[in-house]
């Protein structure tokens, strides 16, 4: 099936190790296990998050990308046939994605905080006119329009941001961090939230828990982040002002469970034990 134009041709898919960049730039080729593949597939071009294992420098930044020029599906142990220490995994099937070649951007799409992200399906020119991470996501068009404000207005917010709360995962449209506490910001579409009882049951418990768990939230809707008055930042900026003002990334302390985003189908963990 031929792709549309403002189709998810591009993933950014992580580099968990060093001697995964090692095998792009001498063999061309990445691997991601058959059953873990991200939907839209298959990528057309391939872009690479670099994990903490690169270190200060360069981890948690894409700098190298490659058009795809062939996918084959293959046991881990052709992929890996002197790899004696996963021999349970030997028939573990996988793609095998090639590259025409391993470009190199000229300036890197870096995260603000450390993030870890498997995969984040997105589009060409996303990636063409990316600064950070944020601007990767390929949300609806309410999650966009108000990025494109927040980035505007130089707050310092993340997409995307991912909870887990009482064993629950949930993730935030949007999450600021301030110095006296969190904010979470959702965009809810007229149908996307509200076309049945039973939706607006779990999206009411789940905005209860998310208070519940300490953060202040605000929501809008699809007309109100349609004006191009954006009269609702003034209130996003109020909320701010009220918790301390914006909490440099370099400042923020985690909690216990609260991990950053991870855009993808299926757990990060599960993703590595496949590997």
């Amino acid at each position: 099936m031929t792709q549309k134009k403002d189709d998810k041709d591009l993933l950014v898919a992580l580099l968990p190790r060093v001697s995964s960049l090692d095998i792009l730039k001498n063999e061309g080729w990445y691997h991601i296990p058959e059953e873990s593949a991200p939907k839209p597939w298959p990528p057309r071009m391939l872009a690479f998050y670099q994990g903490k294992v690169f270190g200060k420098e360069q981890a948690y930044q894409v700098q190298y990308y490659g058009e795809v020029s062939q996918i084959d599906i293959l046991p881990r142990k052709e992929l890996f046939p002197d790899d004696e220490k996963n021999l349970a995994k030997a028939e573990k099937k996988y793609y095998r994605l090639e590259l025409k070649s391993l470009e190199v951007r000229e300036t890197p799409i870096i995260s603000y905080r450390p993030r870890r992200l498997v995969f984040i399906p997105t589009t060409h020119k996303k990636f063409e006119l990316a600064e950070q991470i944020n601007d990767l996501f390929n949300g609806s068009f309410l999650e966009d329009r108000l990025w494109k404000t927040l980035k505007r207005s130089k707050m310092l917010a993340e997409r995307q941001w991912k909870l887990v709360i009482k064993s629950k995962l949930f993730f935030l449209d949007f999450a600021i961090f301030c110095k006296n506490g969190k904010l979470a910001i959702e965009t809810d579409g007229y149908t996307t939230h509200y076309d049945s009882i039973r939706k607006i049951d779990e999206d009411t418990w789940r905005q209860n828990e998310i208070i519940n768990d300490e953060w202040h939230l605000l929501r809008y809707t699809t007309n109100q982040i349609s004006d191009e008055g954006a009269p609702y930042l003034e209130q996003i900026q109020t909320q701010i002002k009220l918790l301390g003002g914006l909490e440099a990334p370099d400042e923020f302390k985690r909690k216990v469970g609260e991990e950053p985003s991870e855009y993808r189908l299926d757990d990060y963990d599960e993703y590595f034990r496949s590997e």
